[in-house]
């Protein structure tokens, strides 16, 4: 038998019981469930990532709705254990769902949700301020800084690479890389290569027009291109970041030969998935290419990295931080809690779960409808949706 798991209790008297693995920001996520008779039960356990077992714990005999993390293994053995609880509604807190096995869920009547559209501008500005923190060598001078060692400036003390009029390139184009070529053309006045499947269209007329604006005001316009294969992004721009999906023809997109193929004092950034980069091969690339730089948000086996990227001074590493804005995290757990909600209240789907700001808008109730659900057509009839 599990074992019970500490948890905090909001409206113990609710029709509905909802389960939350993790505390989550905010509190406007906990009083939507509450004002529609939901006893809301937050794991308060002590440990990073619930294990399977864990979370059957917390699931227990009777169960409405689950509102997980990217970090649990939501499997088989969970979605089982979930439907037999009488809970038909799963949502990751994350737009990601890799860590989701769907068709599991499909398969015992659960839908899946995620939180899209609540993360764009905030993943695109992490993308931006690592691009900035490689370049500057901005961590490496403030460890110099807190060490003591700074005894006066030198003309060579931390020189790094200038952005204006240099080439970035974006390697997937879609909503957070196109959002974060914008910031680095605008911000930086830099020329644009981006390689992706589909056409850049409103990314290609926004570069455009920035640089009919800045000819006009008798600067050096930039420009833009799109590349006939991700190899050529990598031998043209200086800085570089990532925005693909993750899946078999991306996992170790950016491996030994295509590292060789960048710049000597380029930049690579990651803020999509860890997989999409051989770290192995990155780990050794920096310490060959000690003026290559990198930005990481995200590694191969997270929580760890492989042995000697800590060591690299010419690593910029942050813990999965690219949704970490306040705004965000509490939309995304606003979100989350609203695709559990809509599945036990029977809710429409949201047509289009890019446009969430009639969830997130606080002055008004949130529309009657589940903001994103990925296996709604897989349910067939248990959903309809709201146009």
């Amino acid at each position: 038998m599990a074992k019970p798991v500490q948890i905090e209790v909001w409206n113990p008297n609710g029709k509905y019981r909802v389960i939350s693995t993790k505390s989550m920001p905010g509190t406007r996520w906990i009083d939507l469930l509450v004002q529609q008779d939901c006893r809301v039960e937050i794991c308060t356990l002590n440990k990073t990532i619930l294990s399977v077992e864990d979370i059957i714990a917390l699931i227990g005999d009777k169960c409405d709705g689950v509102i997980g993390q990217l970090t649990e293994d939501w499997g088989d053995t969970l979605f089982s254990a979930l439907s037999k609880a009488g809970g038909k509604a799963f949502s990751n807190m994350a737009v990601g769902y890799n860590n989701v096995d769907v068709d599991a869920a499909t398969k015992y009547g659960v839908a899946v949700g995620n939180t899209p559209g609540v993360l764009t501008e905030t993943t695109a500005e992490l993308a931006a301020s690592l691009s900035l923190a490689a370049a500057r060598r901005i961590v490496e001078a403030d460890g110099f800084m807190r060490a003591g060692l700074y005894e006066g400036w030198l003309p060579h003390l931390f020189v790094g690479n200038l952005l204006k009029g240099q080439t970035v390139g974006v390697i997937g184009a879609g909503r957070i890389g196109s959002a974060y070529a914008r910031m680095m053309v605008e911000g930086f006045k830099m020329n644009l290569i981006y390689y992706d499947l589909y056409q850049a269209t409103r990314l290609e007329k926004f570069v455009t027009a920035y640089g009919q604006f800045l000819k006009a005001n008798g600067e050096q316009p930039v420009t833009w291109k799109r590349a006939s294969s991700m190899d050529e992004v990598l031998q043209e721009a200086d800085v570089i970041s990532l925005h693909p999906i993750l899946d078999k023809t991306t996992y170790h997109l950016v491996n030994k030969e295509r590292l060789s193929m960048m710049k000597k004092e380029a930049i690579l950034v990651n803020c999509s998935r860890g997989p999409v980069v051989d770290e192995v091969a990155l780990v050794e690339h920096l310490r060959e290419n000690p003026m290559f730089r990198v930005g990481l948000d995200v590694f191969e086996d997270e929580p760890y990295m492989k042995p000697g990227l800590a060591d690299m001074k010419n690593a910029v590493v942050v813990p999965h931080i690219a949704s970490a804005s306040k705004w965000t995290r509490e939309g995304m757990a606003t979100l989350a809690a609203l695709n559990v909600l809509g599945k036990i209240k029977g809710y429409p789907v949201w047509a289009n779960p890019n446009n969430v700001e009639p969830f997130l808008n606080e002055n008004s109730p949130p529309p009657a409808a589940c903001p994103s659900i990925v296996n709604a057509k897989p349910l067939g009839k248990s959903f309809a949706f709201l146009f």
